[in-house]
């Protein structure tokens, strides 16, 4: 008898596919086929057809399928909690068994603000590449948050610590922002003395409900009331349209820096300072490969604290 049962559990384990459920996880965080085939290289077809598998083998319903997406079944919930303590374990194995951390391999997902992503991090990613030749880095550089839980990324650089989550936080620096406009738009308008005559200007800005962040809501701290004429979601697209001469903008000290086209405009009176905090799924804190990049990004920030604080008259040591 206890043989016979022995029998059909093993038939059972023959016929999971372990495998489906890295085709599971993609499909829970993303809620589209497409996004997850991306992130995993595959096609819709394939992971469609892997979903279905891990269904059948485990005789119940994981998705609803609607227009707008897949959303997952109360049967899917409880596989997703147990799929991601499998994860866990996985990368954990991985990081414990696959070598010394010089011989690092696999994938490590970075978020972060455009800003910091873009100007900051990206042109300081060539040590790290070449100290870790096995590894691949891939760095999100958008303005919007990025969900850990969903593992939209890895590590994470955000202007705030998080409210909740299986999150590990650490405050990475401060940093400055400050008035900036070109030579040529100050010249064609009426002098800027106080906050006030900002007023009288044209202000480039976030657009207002695509702030993703309370953090960058910075022009009430400027001149209570002040809005932007020319908009955009990207930092960066509005520091470009400071140097053609759209306007006066909130732009950070370490984006200015070397950008010989741009003046500070009221210096001595409009000072923001705000915080990056990077973050960590508490999953992954341990990985090998996860510390050498929260290692090298807390080590670059520290190097850069004059930089980030807008203090020229300290070295810059990259």
């Amino acid at each position: 008898m206890l043989c016979g049962k022995a029998n059909i559990g093993e038939s059972a384990l023959e016929r999971f596919d372990w495998d489906d459920l890295r085709f599971f996880l993609a499909v829970a965080r993303s809620g589209r086929l497409t996004a997850a085939a991306r992130r995993l290289g595959a096609d819709h077809a394939t992971v469609s057809r892997r979903v279905t598998s891990l269904e059948e083998s485990l005789k119940a319903k994981l998705f609803e399928r609607r227009p707008q997406g897949y959303t997952l079944t109360a049967h899917g919930e409880r596989l997703l909690a147990k799929a991601e303590t499998m994860e866990t374990e996985a990368l954990a194995i991985q990081s414990d068994i696959g070598g010394a951390d010089m011989t690092l391999a696999g994938t490590v997902r970075i978020g972060a603000p455009d800003g910091f992503g873009t100007v900051f991090l990206a042109p300081r990613l060539s040590s790290l590449a070449k100290s870790y030749p096995g590894l691949e880095i891939q760095l999100i550089a958008m303005p919007r948050l990025l969900s850990l839980s969903k593992r939209e990324a890895d590590v994470a650089i955000t202007l705030a610590p998080p409210k909740e989550g299986k999150v590990v936080a650490r405050k990475l620096s401060d940093y400055r922002l400050g008035l900036y406009a070109s030579q040529a738009y100050l010249d064609s308008m009426p002098a800027v003395t106080k906050p006030e005559d900002l007023f009288d200007h044209r202000v480039v800005g976030y657009i207002d409900d695509l702030i993703f962040t309370p953090e960058l809501d910075y022009l009430d701290e400027v001149a209570k009331g002040l809005r932007p004429q020319v908009q955009s979601s990207s930092v960066l697209a509005q520091m470009n349209a400071v140097v053609a001469g759209a306007g006066i903008g909130v732009i950070h000290h370490f984006m200015a820096e070397g950008e010989t086209r741009l003046v500070r405009v009221l210096p001595e009176t409009v000072s923001i300072t705000r915080s990056f905090w990077l973050l960590v799924h508490a999953d992954l804190k341990d990985v090998a490969r996860v510390r050498a990049i929260v290692d090298f990004i807390v080590r670059e920030t520290k190097q850069s604290r004059a930089l980030l604080m807008g203090e020229p008259s300290v070295s810059r040591h990259d």
